[in-house]
């Protein structure tokens, strides 16, 4: 158990170290300066049964402050609780940006049906307004009346092709709090922001819900047509447009915030385990090693703390008290960040468990062929 524990400090303390200070939630949008001339701009909503949030979040996008021109181009994926209908209402009752909804109807073969969404709304903007920038932005998230300012401002000041911020996701329920500042974490140890914003960065990554894209960039990367397949879609656009030669941009946001709720764990459990094993490949092998991984660096501190004082054990207890203290340490801020209670961070090893078992969840539902099911629909690996 001692070498365990030893183990368990030595990774904590190159997580803390070495991973980017991935701990830190002090990446925001870069410096910026209004521009000489504002671009054009097409915000491209994709939507799939989204009735319920888009009343709070569809008017957030109409009333944008944006001294260019700016439409809205809500695509509506086979609806069938009438999104489409409801959008059209919101606009016609609360002005603002122009609002066009349109309907791409069933994907092609080995599309997933938000890129299908996205290839039809991308299509119709540079039919009507041949725009300089895309903002690709999901039914579920509310802007503040600046934000796509900001985004542009930013994008523009430091020449970037494309700026992503992880909107601040919804902590109201008991879940919500235990489960999602922890899925905000994890993301940033495997894809640390300051890893993917450095010049000639090898690491890539964008955050799905707000992604201002150059329209020149998507083109030179083939996408989405080039990633038509991918579930982790995010993730998968910013590798496209680094492989092109393009400058991805990555933080978390201040002026977007997420309005979905997730009031149960089976909400949250599906959300997780519908692409954790294609974010590992659909391989085995990168599987047991997240499992491995996952138990040494978060489950193994509080087990050697607990059997070092239940056995006498001094410096097992010592070593495992002190991993579990860097682990506190290093999710303080991203509890800060979402207005969480200090005392939650001790609690970061449940949540890990649960994020392994919704991983290993996520494996057994493939090779039962349910694959990464969302909304009515199942995608296998590509």
């Amino acid at each position: 158990m001692e070498w365990i524990g030893a183990g368990s400090l030595l990774a904590w303390l190159w997580l803390l170290l070495g991973q980017g200070f991935f701990w830190r939630t002090d990446v925001r949008l870069p410096d910026r300066r209004d521009p000489d001339r504002w671009p054009s701009v097409a915000v491209v909503v994709p939507a799939r049964d989204e009735a319920a949030v888009l009343p709070t979040s569809l008017p957030t996008l109409l009333a944008q402050k944006y001294p260019g021109r700016a439409e809205v181009f809500l695509i509506d994926d086979g609806s069938t609780d009438g999104t489409g209908a409801l959008a059209r209402e919101l606009a016609a009752a609360g002005g603002g940006l122009p609002l066009t909804v349109a309907s791409p109807g069933e994907p092609e073969p080995g599309w997933t049906g938000k890129l299908w969404a996205v290839r039809h709304g991308i299509a119709l903007a540079r039919e009507r307004t041949a725009p300089e920038y895309l903002l690709l932005t999901d039914a579920d998230i509310a802007h503040d009346p600046d934000s796509l300012r900001e985004l542009v401002a930013a994008a523009r000041s430091a020449g970037l092709d494309l700026v992503s911020q992880m909107a601040r996701l919804r902590v109201a329920t008991f879940w919500e709090r235990l489960v999602v500042p922890a899925f905000v974490y994890f993301f940033g140890q495997l894809y640390p922001f300051r890893w993917v914003n450095r010049p000639g960065a090898r690491t890539a990554a964008a955050a799905g819900g707000c992604v201002l894209l150059r329209r020149e960039t998507a083109e030179r990367a083939g996408v989405p047509e080039a990633i038509r397949h991918a579930v982790i879609d995010d993730v998968s656009l910013a590798r496209a447009v680094q492989r092109a030669g393009g400058t991805v941009w990555l933080g978390l946001a201040d002026r977007v915030t997420s309005v979905r709720p997730y009031p149960r764990l089976a909400e949250l459990w599906r959300m997780v385990s519908r692409s954790a094993y294609a974010q590992l490949r659909h391989r085995p092998l990168l599987l047991l090693g997240t499992v491995l991984g996952l138990a040494l660096v978060y489950l193994a501190p509080p087990a050697a703390l607990l059997a070092g004082l239940a056995g006498g054990a001094p410096v097992v207890a010592a070593l495992g008290g002190a991993a579990w203290a860097v682990m506190c340490g290093t999710y303080l801020p991203m509890l800060r960040y979402y207005r969480q209670p200090p005392w939650a961070a001790p609690l970061l090893p449940f949540t890990a468990l649960l994020y392994l078992l919704m991983t290993v969840d996520s494996a057994v539902q493939h090779y039962r062929g349910r694959g990464a099911a969302w909304k009515g629909r199942t995608y296998g690996a590509p």
